[in-house]
Order: structure tokens, then sequence, then C-alpha cells
């Protein structure tokens, strides 16, 4: 929940007469169905989305992308307004979902109704629009989502609204809620939930994210963990399932753990008991690869960020690999998960960051946004480090094709030196070749793009009948090669192929090479896919 500010925002109410109409508010995609449904049935009230009271014109307009001007919304308010003052009327409590976004709206609805109580849902624009993009068929449109926060007016400290982050599992969010209003289930006079004008589920078309697995037992169509798993090494367990294609997300760093299609591993990965090494599927944020002994200067301030490479004198892969990331929606074949990077030593920016992956025909996408929440300018890169496998006991044998034309060079201690051509040096792969005996810790740049500005980098078994592609669709410059010859285990040496994606190269925070410099308010989207191919 967040916190209010002075004047006790959410910590105030009203001690008389007790609710016996809340208002849940919010803009498009924050949940207000879900959680107003919710809290219905915990009450155990009657449940009406505002929705409802549009006129079929309003909604057509709202489908084709059109905004409603303050006296389009008139009569739909008035209508809202007076079937709340039935409600009161028949002593028959209710929950209601109304977007209600100006103060104005709001006073139209609950001024001079002591009995009506207000809920605000608040969350980002970047998790909300999220939200809309994944619903279908419902009227409002993404693209909308501006004009919504264009004229949200945040509750004032006279409105006694209880304000809640959606950022949580929403039986976390009416917990919340039920416990400021100080109303349980039973409380006022009305009946059930069955009764009242609107309280089929078909109603409920905000999106929440999906109980937390410590929380509410998820929907059958939307699984969260594996029933009765056993403790982890890292954490909670998500799987997701499309025809043949399986995977699992982990609340350790939000990390790939697994990815499988027709019961053949395509990851060199780790099981839920074992504690994750050499960076397997893991997200470097905010920077990739190294930092040379930790120090950079930005923004006219030197910082000196933890050394967790101490045997090379680096700061190696970000910040957000050891820490929970928390689920903030999940169905049967996608989940998100997201985790705040708090302003810290070497590091003091807020970023805001997620990944969603997502299973379909063609394979498994990941897109990782990160938003710059703090008040200035962060430094930033982001990277994955997934390790591939055709099913060889050792890479030597596997195809590998990289289209890219240039190779960093690097000193002794990963650190790049220089770039220079690949044609005609061991380190050419722009055509298919086995890997051999050759070692690689090599970043690849000069990326060889279709029409699209996508590439793809190919590990393909001996026969050349089938294979893994790692694409590379939005924000990725660079790609790390590593076959592993330096893991500290060396019975996972040479098992996989470590294909990395990358904003940026190693070193960026010195060097400013590929660099993306976030201004407060702007979000980086970093997208690439694994995507089989052939008979498996």
């Amino acid at each position: 929940m967040r916190a209010p500010p002075s004047g006790a925002r959410t910590g105030e109410v009203r001690p008389d007469p007790p609710a016996s109409v809340v208002l849940v508010t919010g803009v498009a995609g924050s949940g207000k169905s879900t959680v107003g449904l919710l809290l219905a049935e915990r009450l155990g009230w009657a449940y009406q989305d505002a929705d409802d009271f549009h006129t079929p014109a309003n909604r057509a307009r709202m489908a084709a992308g059109e905004t409603l001007s303050d006296e389009d919304r008139r009569p739909w308010l008035a209508a809202v307004a007076a079937w709340i003052d039935r409600r009161i009327a028949a002593r028959a409590p209710a929950v209601i979902a109304c977007s209600a976004l100006k103060r104005a709206y709001r006073d139209q609805l609950a001024a001079g109704r002591p009995e009506v109580r207000l809920v605000h849902l608040h969350g980002s624009r970047q998790l909300i629009r999220s939200r809309l993009l994944s619903r279908h068929g419902h009227f409002f449109p993404a693209q909308l989502l501006d004009s919504q926060f264009a004229d949200l007016q945040e509750p004032e400290p006279d409105e006694h609204a209880c304000v809640v982050d959606i950022d949580q599992p929403p039986e976390a969010v009416v917990t919340a809620v039920v416990a400021q209003l100080g109303t349980g289930p039973g409380t006022g006079t009305g009946t059930g939930p069955g009764t009242g004008t609107g309280n089929s589920a078909d109603t409920d078309t905000d999106t929440l994210a999906d109980p937390s697995p410590h929380g509410a037992a998820a929907s059958p169509a939307a699984p969260t963990e594996e029933a009765h798993m056993p403790p982890t090494a890292s954490g909670a367990q998500w799987r997701l399932r499309h025809g043949a294609h399986e995977a699992v997300v982990v609340e350790l760093g939000g990390a790939l753990r697994h990815y499988e299609v027709a019961g053949r591993p395509l990851l060199d990965g780790f099981a839920a008991d074992e504690p994750i090494t050499g960076g397997r599927g893991q997200l470097l944020v905010p920077w990739p690869n190294r930092v040379a002994g930790g120090r950079y200067r930005f923004d006219a301030e030197d910082l000196q960020l933890p050394l967790t490479e101490p045997e090379n004198g680096n700061a190696i892969h970000g910040l957000l690999r050891w820490v929970p990331w928390r689920l903030l929606a999940h169905g049967e074949d996608a989940v998100t998960v997201g985790t705040t990077l708090f302003p810290q030593p070497g590091y003091p920016y807020r970023l805001e960051v997620r990944a969603e992956y997502r299973l379909g025909p063609e394979g498994l996408e990941t897109t990782v946004t990160s938003t710059n929440t703090g008040d200035t300018a962060a430094p930033y890169g982001v990277g994955q480090h997934p390790y591939l496998t055709v099913g060889t006991d050792l890479v030597d044998t596997a195809l590998l094709t990289v289209p890219a034309g240039q190779r960093l060079r690097t000193d002794e201690h990963g650190l790049p030196i220089g770039e220079e051509p690949v044609e005609g040096t061991e380190y050419d792969f722009r055509t298919a070749r086995p890997i051999g005996g050759q070692h690689l810790d090599t970043a690849y740049t000069g990326l060889d793009r279709d029409t699209a500005g996508h590439c793809a980098v190919r590990l393909a078994d001996p026969s050349g009948q089938h294979g893994i592609d790692v694409r590379l669709v939005e924000g990725v410059r660079y790609v790390q090669v590593y076959t592993g010859d330096t893991l500290p285990e060396p019975g996972r040496r040479r098992r996989g192929v470590a294909v990395e994606p990358m904003s940026c190269p190693a070193d960026a925070f010195r060097s400013g090479t590929a660099l993306t410099v976030l201004q407060p308010g702007e979000s980086h989207v970093f997208r690439w896919v694994l995507a089989p191919w052939g008979s498996w």
C-alpha cells in the first residue's frame, strides 16, 4: 500500500455512519472490476459496474478511440448517482466500480452522501498499459490510456479515500481495503451479492495480477505454482504452457529456469532445488556484463559499485539477480514479474522493472521494461543470460551461427579494449559451423539485421535438421556468446552455449558505448525470443 502524504490521505476514516456504498475508482486497466467484485463477495454485498450505465453511443465512440468530454459523461454520472441513491434509500449495501477520474466526478457521486466511501486504485502508467494491451474484447482500447491519465486527479485528503497500490495480488488489495474501511462480512443490512443490477462476472473487465501463491489459490485457468511444490532454492516457480511448449520462471531474480518443447529441454537451466549458478537465465539490470573496478562517473558524480566479481575486480551483471521479484500477472501461457530497484550505494537511482515471459506457437518471448521513477537521469543497460542446448553432451558438435561482422577484443579481466572485424578469424560464425574446441566468451556487434531490424543467433543440432534461434527484436545492440569454459563447476562446462542479448557492451557505464540514459519518467524496452525450429 502506498504511503499517504502529509494530512493522512489513507488513514482517515469517517466514523459515522458506516459505509453502505463503496465506490472503487481508478483508470481503465487498474483492476476496478476485479477488486470491486472480490470486495463485494468478501462483504456479502451487491456489485455493480458503472460501465453498464454508458450509452451504446458512448461505448462505440470509446471503442473507436475517441475521448469522451465532460458533457458526454454528464448523463452517465447522473445515472450512476441515481443508482447510488437508490441503494442508500433501500439500505442495500453495494460496491460499484467507476473510473471517476476527476474530483468533480467524484463529488457528483459522493459529496453529500456520507454513506459512500471511496477506494482509489493506484498504479504506474507502464503497469496499466501492459494490462490494457493484454485485454481482448473490451470496448476501451489501450490508446485511450493517455487521456485517462491526463484527466486523472488523485483523491485529496478531504475525500477520505483508501488509496491502494495495485502491484500486488487482488486478494491482498481487498484485504487492505477491508482493513481500512473497518467493514467485514455481514456488515450493513444488504442482501448477498446476488442482488443488484450488475453483479454478473461478465462485467469484470479490468485485469489484476493473479493471486499470489502465498495468498489465495489461483484459478485453474491461471495456475501460479505447481501444487504441493516443496521448498525451492529459487523461490516460487511459475509454469507456462502453450501446446508442446513449457517454461518455468522463478521468483529469485525473475530468472528463466527451464524451457522445453515436446519434452526436449532447449535450455541448460537448473532444477527447482538447485541454486542458480553461472548466471543461468538471469536478468541483468541495470547493466549487463562488467563495470571495471565498479567505478564510473555519471552526471559529474563519481560512483562506486560493489565488486561482485572480486577475482577480476569488477562489478558484474547488475543489481537485481539476487532479489525476489513479485508476481504481477499470470496466465496459462504468460507471466509478468516485477521489482523496484531502489537508490543504493553506487547506483543512486530508482527504477521500476518488469519482465513479461509469453509462450506462443513460435516460442518464448521475453520483454523487459524499465522505467525511471526517480527525479534525475539514470544510466541504464540490460541483458539476459540463457544457456542453450540442442541435446548434445558438449557444445563441440553443435552448429553455431552468429550474424555479426564485428567482435569486441577484451583484456584478461573481460573488459573491452577494441573492436575488430570477424572476417578471416576464428570468431567468424556468419555461416553455420561446428563450435569444435573453440573457447568463446565473446561480444559481437555489427549485427546483420533484416528489413524489420531483427536478427537471430542460431544453435543447431549436428544434423542441421533442428535447433533454436535467439531472435534479437528490440533494444538489443550486442550479443555475448559464451561456451562456459570458465564456469566454477567443471561438470557444467561446455554443456550449453550462453547466448546473451545485451543493450550495451561490457563497461558501458565507463565508456558510454551504447549506454541508455533514462530521463525521469522514461522507459526502455528490451525484447528477444527463443524460437525452436525443425522437427523435435
